[in-house]
């Protein structure tokens, strides 16, 4: 992703426009899959949260921060537009839904199924 200290010495006017870059493409990305995991392939709540939807069987966009030579830009922009200063960052169905936290919690009250279901995701479960 880059050092943060080196986004910081960049003037005001830098910044600005590498984020009128990197947040069109956030919600380019976000339009383009039904499930998207901003992350990093270093941190543990990222991994977990894949984890959970591969073993759901549910199809989704994971975008590495750290590989993507603007990923520093890309996370900035995610913080500015969701307010959500951490990795994972999930959005389902082109909605932001949160972190790690949000999805493991709402996999843990049977609600997270769902979503994924209604996104397209994972096929609906067989009826009984």
């Amino acid at each position: 992703m880059g050092g943060w200290w080196s986004y910081f010495c960049l003037s005001t006017e830098e910044r600005r426009a590498r984020l009128e870059v990197a947040l069109p493409k956030a919600k380019d990305i976000v339009a383009s899959s039904a499930v998207v995991v901003f992350s990093s392939t270093y941190c543990p709540f990222c991994r977990r949260v894949k984890q959970l939807l591969m073993k759901l069987g549910a199809t989704f966009k994971a975008i590495e921060l750290d590989e993507e030579s603007d990923g520093s830009d890309i996370y900035l922009a995610l913080m500015k537009w969701t307010g959500q200063s951490t990795i994972p960052n999930v959005f389902i169905s082109g909605k932001h839904v949160g972190g790690h936290n949000f999805v493991m919690s709402r996999h843990r009250e049977g609600k997270l199924v769902p979503l994924l279901v209604e996104a397209g995701a994972v096929a609906a479960p067989a009826a009984a």
